[in-house]
């Protein structure tokens, strides 16, 4: 009661719970790494004294995460300690594990992590308990939530006719729509459009930037697009780099709070609708 509960998840989406302690397998009470985003401040001698600051750039995040592994037995110990450092060990061939942190009032944030040492066996131990201090590296250094938030819209009969395009709703007509990033800094959505559309433009007008897929999609053919990295994919799954008009397209982000967000497609009919989803993203855990 009272205390936070952190996870791992490796790779292949096997869930570790690291329990206080009194079980066979916990998180000793010193992890850390989990503050304020740690950052590059970049400065050039100013010819009146000091220094001026020229930029300031996020780095990666290293957490520090020291586990317990014991056992009654040697046996049963070993086999908990090699099957736990498989799973650490999966990040360097097939990506990166998420460390999550669970509050009491059942909200969770997360970091994409890799393992990066720690786990060599600590002198004096290793019979029946061993307590590796991990080290986990995280390229993207803000935590997320564990849940995205989404929009979705799908197409209504209803159309402004001072509008060219036939607009997308959950029943009436959508011009606007207001979509709160509830995070501390900015968001990257993925987007799921599903056809029949020939042409699906869709702004972001509080930061003031918005893209044109331009691809004829039949119905029930989707495009998936992610924003960080930019990619488009098509409905066989393979890349579709001239789906984007250039120029005058972004990929944009959500900004922190209210978001001002307009969605218009061309050749729309019944069936086709609009998903994005994104992850709120923070500075701490």
């Amino acid at each position: 009661m009272g205390e936070y509960v952190p996870t791992w998840i490796d790779p292949d989406g096997r869930v570790w719970e690291l329990n206080p302690p009194g079980t066979d397998l916990f998180t000793l009470n010193s992890v850390s790494g989990y503050g304020i985003t740690p950052v590059e401040v970049v400065t050039e001698a100013d010819a009146r004294g000091g220094s001026r600051v020229r930029s300031i750039r996020p780095q990666e995040r290293v957490l520090t995460w020291p586990v317990r592994i014991r056992d009654t037995t040697h046996l049963g110990f070993l086999a908990k300690w090699r099957q736990l450092a498989e799973s650490f060990a999966a990040t360097r061939t097939r990506g990166p594990g998420l460390f999550r942190l669970t509050r009491p009032d059942g909200t969770a944030r997360e970091v994409l992590a890799y393992y990066q040492s720690g786990w060599d066996g600590e002198p004096g131990q290793g019979h029946t308990e061993d307590t590796p201090v991990l080290s986990l590296l995280c390229p993207d250094p803000f935590w997320r939530d564990s849940e995205p938030t989404v929009l979705e819209r799908q197409y209504g009969e209803s159309v402004d006719y001072l509008n060219p395009y036939p607009n997308l709703s959950s029943g009436d007509v959508l011009g606007d729509t207001e979509l709160t990033n509830p995070g501390s800094v900015e968001a990257w959505p993925e987007w799921t459009i599903t056809g029949p559309a020939t042409q699906v433009v869709a702004t972001n007008h509080t930061v003031g930037r918005q893209f044109t897929l331009a691809h004829t999609l039949t119905a029930g053919q989707q495009i998936r697009i992610t924003t960080r990295p930019g990619r488009v994919l098509g409905p066989t799954g393979l890349p579709l780099a001239g789906a984007l008009q250039r120029p005058g397209s972004t990929l944009w982000r959500m900004a922190p709070g209210p978001n001002r967000i307009t969605f218009a497609v061309t050749g729309g009919s019944a069936g086709t609708s609009i998903r994005m989803e994104f992850h709120a993203r923070y500075e701490t855990a």
